[in-house]
């Protein structure tokens, strides 16, 4: 038996989804059937075929509003929201004040919440709701030194969807995360060095590899569709396995 998607006539929008991981989401959904808009405070470098762009900065909630409302008027509907905008440089958090710390807690939790608030204007209207999908981190499930403020904005944003699925199931609102873990896309090398580099880490990752955005996409795929119509509150992971405990790695003396 062959399992297919179709998100065919309806219309999804992904923060962030110029490059990396937001972009292989877009793709996913593009590739089952949806119309595509993408926003980010820039338009991307190689635009996708069939997704439409527009530019918005999510962090301020006026035009963010005024976004999701353009989305309305020009698509008639808005049905999956991915909030996948964000991430965070590598800081340790004696080296910034709180002003920057709050920044990054701005970028990943309050603009997300900007977004999810417009959105329900919109799909709370609509006979058969939405989906808000989130894209969260295993940085919110444990410590992440470098990326604390990153960190504490992922577990906030985890909890955040559970409450918002409780709060807006009577409109038919469906609210889940995918929480990530190591995702290969353009800017790996940034973090992790050159393709050894890469593939050693990969080497960490049970499954034995980085997820690729596209594999990312078609767990939002999933969580948007009505296969999984019961599915709301929930947390997702996609992280290959997760990280193997610490003793495995220990030597004996």
């Amino acid at each position: 038996m062959t399992v297919t998607v179709d998100l065919s006539e309806r219309v999804a929008l992904v923060t962030g989804g110029t490059r990396g991981v937001g972009a292989g989401i877009a793709r996913a959904f593009l590739e089952a059937g949806a119309r595509v808009v993408v926003c980010a405070r820039r338009p991307p470098e190689k635009p996708d075929d069939g997704v439409d762009f527009l530019p918005v900065d999510l962090r301020d909630p006026d035009a963010t509003s005024a976004a999701l409302r353009q989305v309305g008027e020009a698509y008639g509907r808005l049905d999956v929201l991915v909030n996948n905008a964000g991430g965070s440089p590598h800081r340790l958090l004696g080296d910034a004040d709180a002003v920057r710390h709050a920044r990054v807690v701005e970028l990943n939790l309050i603009a997300p919440l900007n977004a999810s608030l417009a959105a329900y204007e919109l799909m709370r209207r609509q006979p058969d709701g939405g989906a808000v999908i989130m894209i969260g981190s295993v940085s919110g499930t444990r410590p992440s030194p470098g990326a604390a403020a990153y960190g504490a904005a992922k577990a906030g944003l985890d909890n955040l969807a559970r409450t918002m699925a409780v709060e807006w199931a009577p409109a038919r609102i469906r609210v889940n995360t995918v929480v990530l873990g190591m995702v290969r896309t353009e800017l790996s090398h940034l973090h992790y060095g050159d393709d050894d580099g890469i593939a050693a880490i990969g080497r960490t990752v049970p499954l034995g590899r980085l997820a690729e955005p596209e594999e990312v996409g078609d767990a939002c795929v999933f969580l948007a569709s009505d296969r999984a119509r019961y599915i709301s509150g929930a947390s997702l992971a996609v992280h290959g396995g997760g990280e193997r405990p610490a003793y495995q790695g220990a030597k004996e003396p």
